[in-house]
């Protein structure tokens, strides 16, 4: 059946919340890195901080110019959001958060782990190419929102540009480039204990929503059958 109203796209954030964003994330990550590692002088966490802010930052300023829009929808929750994702999400969050404090536990003050070189470097990388495929999949897809849900008052529609020629769930292939890249980038094999349960959780999710849009986005069935596959090209 046509649609016939006009999509209502997501309120601005208000500006309040929007400097609360700007001032308790940084806060937020130095916390998370230096705290646990005992001291501000851990040379390792202001390059991999250095790192995030230059990746993240960057990607920002290019979603500004192409997909302003973005930032409305991944700025909360929005009504609709399924159940079942609040539950994964639950498990998913608090596991990637964790990662940065057990790698400063572990790489800046106890030094369980012996990291070789060449796995820092290898790490940046990874981080990197997952900032850089999130930025591609937000930059092309205006329905890219935190929550999982039929986004049907924005009239919801497939995207299969970009990224989505590919695959299915490109930004979930950058999260877990994101989990296990920040473990290695700060040193830690312990840290890659709490991205694998985020992986884990997250393919579940992945699963889980493929299912509901083939269910109940129209034209998402005739979709999968041109984008096989879900996460990756060959494997599944």
């Amino acid at each position: 059946m046509e649609q016939t109203e006009n999509p209502r796209e997501p309120s601005a954030m208000s500006r309040s919340k929007a400097v609360g964003y700007a001032v308790g994330l940084p806060l937020s990550l130095l916390g998370l890195i230096f705290l646990p590692a005992g001291t501000i002088a851990w040379s390792r966490g202001w390059i991999f901080v250095a790192v995030l802010i230059l990746g993240f930052g960057t990607s920002a300023l290019v979603l500004a110019g192409v997909n302003p829009m973005i930032y409305r929808a991944r700025s909360r929750f929005q009504a609709g959001t399924k159940s079942w994702d609040k539950a994964l999400l639950a498990v998913i969050l608090p596991a990637m958060v964790a990662i940065l404090p057990v790698a400063a536990l572990d790489a800046g003050r106890f030094h369980w782990s012996a990291v070789p070189a060449w796995a820092m470097p290898l790490g940046y990388a990874t981080v990197l190419a997952g900032i850089a495929v999130t930025a591609w999949a937000q930059a092309v897809n205006p329905f890219f929102e935190p929550g999982v849900r039929i986004q049907s008052e924005r009239h919801q529609r497939v995207i299969d540009t970009g990224p989505y020629r590919f695959v299915r769930h490109p930004g979930y292939i950058a999260a877990l480039l994101l989990f296990f890249g920040m473990a290695l980038a700060l040193g830690s094999f312990w840290a890659l204990i709490p991205a694998a349960l985020a992986a884990a959780v997250l393919v579940l999710r992945t699963s889980w929503e493929d299912q509901l849009l083939q269910a109940e986005l129209p034209g998402y069935d005739e979709y999968s059958r041109q984008a096989r596959w879900r996460l990756v090209p060959g494997v599944w």
